[in-house]
């Protein structure tokens, strides 16, 4: 059944990955993440290795990151506000238009962890909500011209969502199982 708006490529993308009815029907899912890698260095934080939860809200942007600083504390993600709260709902720290706070940083700008936890929130609930969250009502698809790397032919969707300020491209090797 064919979406209203959705070229062929996006349709075939998301029936691969369950389908847009099964996806609707659910509100988060959670992923154990252990973080680590140099960016956190040149941001002058220090990253432990100690797993944490993370949880990402399917139908809305919205991330949360369990335990963040402290035992008793949680990370509250959105793209207008970002919050570390104990995890009975008290706020330790809080940052409206967190966006904003990144705007002149330089690569090795040191981060204060409210950066850190918009970060993790954003990026993490990018990774774990695609390709759905090309789907979310706004943003814009379209199919552009393959791309060439060696003898692979890679097919794209270009995407903007214009609400939330941001650009995505998705490849798909043609040789990938047909949902």
């Amino acid at each position: 059944m064919k979406e209203d708006g959705m070229s062929d490529l996006l349709q075939r993308v998301i029936a691969a990955h369950g389908g847009l009815a099964r996806w609707r029907g659910l509100t988060t899912v959670q992923a154990t993440i252990v973080t680590g890698g140099a960016l956190w260095g040149m941001k002058g934080l220090v990253q432990d290795p100690a797993p944490r939860t993370m949880t990402v809200w399917l139908q809305e942007e919205r991330a949360s990151v369990t335990p963040y600083g402290a035992p008793d504390q949680r990370t509250a993600f959105t793209p207008q506000r970002i919050a570390i709260e104990k995890t009975d709902g008290t706020i330790v720290a809080e940052r409206l238009q967190p966006r904003d706070s990144f705007s002149g940083h330089q690569q090795m700008t040191p981060w204060d962890p409210l950066h850190r936890a918009y970060f993790n929130g954003y990026a993490l609930w990018t990774y774990l909500t695609t390709p759905f969250l090309l789907a979310l009502p706004g943003v814009e698809v379209r199919e552009v011209d393959p791309f060439v790397e060696e003898k692979e032919v890679w097919h794209r969707l270009r995407a903007r969502d214009p609400q939330r300020g941001s650009g995505f491209l998705f490849r798909r090797r043609p040789d990938a199982p047909a949902p």
